[in-house]
């Protein structure tokens, strides 16, 4: 069956979904796992928390029927009257120039603030706007783009002479690694906090660090979608208002990474 065929399939139902960093068009993407989640998701709203498209790449060998597929399926989802919010990141930027005009059905926004059913209310955003200055220049995002590529093409390469089977190899292993190193000390959680604060909300959704978390910090809640390049992960809220990250684990079901429930308290 190719990627581009409806499959039937039993949905999950969730209130809102919030995916991040597919990075369509580059090598690393795990588009057809991603489609895979979709097309068994149903969300009354989807955002899309940035990085949905490698701009770089576009074009290139790495763009398949799948990464078309995937934009298909949620174009669809817009024109059956689904809320479909685009939060464009720094490697799909040139999206930015949308804002405010229809485009494919989708909400073109910088940020948004994402009202839950239990009455929190969390700003959602890419999260590069709380980069260190000299990583939201865009040449520093090119310059990484290109590296990782080469760097995957070089994994991909090396499995091949070795006739190694398993999907990820060293080299991705170690990228992944090196991009949860940089993490630690950069101060961006504490920054993307208190942009939250700073708006009276309780607490900060965004994608762009390529690592899944749901957690409290300074007494707000700091949510983060992970990506579907490494960690294949998505943030989804219940009808009541719960907030779960989702781990995809291939044919079967997501499994749950984490739950947490703000608590009402907070609420502004």
């Amino acid at each position: 069956m190719s990627a581009s065929e409806t499959r039937v399939l039993p949905r999950r139902e969730v209130r809102s979904l919030f995916v991040s960093d597919l990075h369509l068009g580059a090598r690393g993407s795990r588009a057809e796992a991603f489609l895979s989640f979709l097309r068994e998701t149903e969300a009354e709203t989807i955002y899309l928390v940035g990085d949905i498209l490698d701009i770089w790449h576009i074009g290139t060998v790495h763009w398949s029927e799948t990464h078309d597929a995937i934009l298909t399926e949620l174009k669809g989802r817009a024109r059956d009257g689904v809320r479909v919010v685009y939060l464009p990141g720094n490697h799909d930027v040139e999206m930015k120039r949308y804002y405010g005009a229809p485009c494919d059905g989708f909400d073109l926004r910088e940020s948004v603030v994402h009202e839950a059913a239990d009455g929190q209310r969390y700003l959602v955003l890419h999260g590069d706007q709380c980069d260190a200055r000299i990583f939201r220049w865009h040449v520093m995002t090119r310059v990484g783009s290109r590296a990782d590529a080469a760097l995957r093409a070089a994994d991909a390469w090396l499995r091949r002479q070795l006739h190694l089977t398993r999907e990820r190899g060293l080299i991705e292993a170690l990228i992944s690694g090196v991009n949860t190193l940089m993490t630690i000390g950069n101060g961006f959680e504490e920054r993307l906090i208190g942009l939250a604060r700073a708006q009276g909300v309780d607490g900060v959704i965004c994608g762009h660090f390529h690592k899944a978390a749901l957690h409290e910090t300074e007494g707000l809640l700091y949510a983060n979608c992970g990506d579907w390049v490494d960690s294949q992960t998505a943030l989804v809220e219940s009808h009541d208002g719960a907030l779960k990250v989702l781990q995809w684990v291939g044919a079967q079901a997501p499994e749950a990474r984490g739950d947490l429930r703000p608590a009402a308290e907070g609420t502004s």
